[in-house]
């Protein structure tokens, strides 16, 4: 097999059919369907259903491995040129919503300051959607709630958050300083979706308290929940820094004892070597974390009391 023929089946993945693949290559179709074909002769299996438009299971066993492929090519190449001091490259990154809000600027500001030749692309997601891009190869990192999901795919720590109760200022429980779990107990919440890693460390804090919790809505992302609840459709549990600053004079965080804080950090694939410009992403996120612990309420070194 050649590279050509690995590109053209990840390009009638990527654009949903033959013709589609060879707009995005700038060849003609026949060029795909016969690169397509011989991979499918050399690996004796059929990789797409021409019927059906789409890739069959072996198929999507060898687009994986070929994404992983191109991303080891564009590594070799940014590595080479950061032995010459020169850090060059993209780098596809997820973050989860209500992280990406803040980190994301700062980290577009470190970039242009001290590598401007890497070029970031940045995919806004929650930690269930992000996780299955990155094992796959869509994205060479991902900052989500931890702990992370699936044998293939490793964790390093950022920071730790505090979950508070997010109140309008004129709501009763606005003017308590501290709640305890058992004054949500009956309470209509939006809440995070059950499965979720968010949704698991509040319902364990729940249960240990012996209370339920009353879900006026369960949803799939942290930005999605506190949209709502600024259009008022209820209070919620939040990250602290859900709250944007401009909204902070209309809204209350409310510490709630017992609910544990969430762990936010890095997710990159279990094999392969991160790029020079992979890398470099990497220690400034390390580097914004280590600098914002201080300076915005709510969030705590990994492990702090």
């Amino acid at each position: 097999m050649d590279l050509r023929q690995l590109a053209a089946l990840v390009a009638v993945a990527e654009e949903g059919s033959f013709s589609a693949a060879a707009d995005a290559l700038h060849t003609v179709q026949s060029n795909v369907s016969n690169h397509v074909a011989r991979l499918e002769r050399e690996l004796g299996a059929q990789l797409v259903d021409r019927q059906a438009g789409a890739l069959t299971e072996e198929g999507e066993a060898v687009v994986a491995r070929a994404r992983r492929i191109a991303d080891e090519l564009e590594a070799v190449v940014a590595d080479v040129a950061a032995l010459r001091h020169e850090v060059t490259g993209n780098v596809s990154i997820g973050v989860i919503g209500s992280t990406a809000r803040w980190i994301v600027p700062r980290l577009l500001t470190l970039l242009a300051a001290r590598h401007p030749k890497v070029q970031l692309v940045v995919y806004d997601g929650t930690s269930v959607t992000l996780e299955p891009q990155l094992a796959a190869g869509r994205l060479a990192l991902a900052v989500v709630h931890l702990p992370v999901l699936g044998s293939d795919l490793i964790g390093r720590h950022l920071f730790d958050e505090d979950l508070v109760l997010v109140v309008a200022k004129d709501d009763p429980l606005a003017s308590r300083g501290t709640l305890s779990l058992e004054d949500l107990d009956g309470i209509p919440l939006l809440l995070p979706a059950i499965g979720t890693a968010y949704r698991d460390a509040v319902q364990h804090a729940a249960n240990a308290a012996g209370i339920t919790l009353l879900p006026r809505a369960e949803l799939d992302g942290v930005r999605l929940i506190a949209s709502l609840t600024f259009d008022g459709y209820g209070p919620a549990i939040l990250p602290a820094t859900a709250v944007p600053a401009f909204l902070q004079a209309d809204w209350r965080r409310v510490p709630v004892r017992g609910i544990p804080r969430r762990q936010v950090g890095v997710a990159l694939r279990r094999r392969g070597m991160p790029s020079a410009p992979v890398r470099a992403v990497l220690s400034l996120l390390d580097e914004i974390a280590a600098a914002d612990v201080g300076d915005m309420a709510g969030l705590h070194p990994p492990g702090s009391p």
